[in-house]
């Protein structure tokens, strides 16, 4: 006899981490077959942790549903085959995200690593009291403009920071179209109205996620801990990504600090996060400028002119490389599958004309 499968009862229905009208609509065929549907909580191999409106349940992963370019991901809403006397809850299938988070992945393969799955609000944390790298907060706000949702930086540990009018200042200058909030001193309903439906919080470790996060949940649910004095390097305090429904509406993903965050197929990240230079591009003599040392060069005056700084062109330049480097991997990848499902099929109508050569 199979035991229960619900690790507990919890207070909150689906609606409280997102299920709304055209959610139930996606999911109408899938009721009629008699499935269930859940928001994963977290997922591991070979299950995953998923909210239901009866209560969390941990749901089976068949090998078809675990292959890297479909395994579910926190914030995965997903269609379960109910528990029965034999067996527990099965997944049977991943509702279309809306929205995604992708990095490249740490062993650089050419597949993406899928960090957040239907987010509304990525909030890029930097902390403030570490000098300002721009650079990698231009990388996190590539990665989130591209995953469909909008991108806010909030900047954390202003206690610790001089100048947070400076600093906001020179966050903003490399953030375009994007709010930059200052923790200190800003009331709870202004960071509220800013982070709106499933927010994600993004940064490495030590950037303040976790104390953000409690902020946020009005209570010290999420683990913190002081950073290493050597290196202002957190602890990766969060070992889990995890999602837990806000006080006053919409869903905290909370995520483990990220010491590696490689682009993965992010041109359209990359054109919003340095819209000034693509804006600048347009004005160039050559339609193919690489904004290096060709004649007539847009981007190029604009650094001269003070308009734009030269390491701002340089990251995005370093950016661009980084970006088709991972492209051509996956192209080659593809090609590559490509090429191993063609012999398959060649091995099998060997197979099946030696067997008929046989039977005559």
């Amino acid at each position: 006899m199979h035991q229960s499968t619900f690790d507990h009862a919890q207070p909150y229905s689906l609606t409280d981490y997102g299920w709304d009208e055209a959610s139930e609509h996606t999911f109408t065929p899938h009721r009629a077959a008699g499935l269930i549907p859940a928001r994963v909580v977290r997922a591991e191999r070979g299950s995953c942790e998923a909210v239901t409106d009866a209560g969390i349940v941990r749901a089976e992963i068949p090998d078809a549903a675990g292959q890297a370019n479909v395994a579910p991901c926190t914030g995965d809403w997903a269609a379960l085959r109910p528990a029965n006397p034999h067996h527990g809850p099965v997944l049977h299938a991943l509702l279309e995200r809306r929205t995604a988070l992708i990095r490249s992945t740490a062993s650089r393969t050419s597949r993406g690593q899928v960090l957040a799955a239907n987010i509304d609000t990525v909030a890029v944390t930097v902390s403030l009291d570490t000098p300002l790298k721009h650079g990698r907060t231009e990388r996190m706000l590539a990665l989130a403009w591209e995953s469909g949702a909008q991108p806010v930086v909030v900047l954390t540990k202003a206690d610790r920071c001089a100048d947070t009018q400076r600093a906001a200042t020179e966050v903003s200058e490399v953030a375009p179209g994007v709010d930059v909030l200052v923790t200190s001193g800003l009331g709870l309903d202004t960071l509220t109205a800013v982070l709106n439906g499933t927010v994600v919080l993004l940064g490495p470790s030590g950037a303040g996620k976790s104390t953000l996060g409690n902020q946020l949940l009005g209570e010290d649910r999420l683990a913190t801990t002081a950073v290493r004095d050597v290196d202002h390097k957190g602890r990766h305090t969060t070992a889990w990504r995890e999602l837990i429904p806000l006080p006053g509406g919409g869903v905290l993903l909370d995520t483990p600090g990220l010491r590696a965050i490689g682009l993965h197929d992010a041109q359209d990240g990359l054109e919003q996060t340095f819209a000034e230079i693509e804006h600048l591009a347009r004005d160039c003599r050559f339609t193919d400028c690489v904004h290096a040392e060709e004649p007539g060069c847009a981007v190029l005056a604009a650094v001269e002119a003070g308009e734009i700084t030269q390491r701002r062109l340089d990251s995005y330049r370093q950016l661009l490389r980084e970006n088709a480097y991972a492209a051509s991997r996956t192209d080659a990848r593809l090609r590559s599958d490509r090429e191993a499902a063609r012999k398959d099929i060649t091995r099998h109508l060997r197979a099946t004309y030696q067997f008929r050569e046989r039977q005559l």
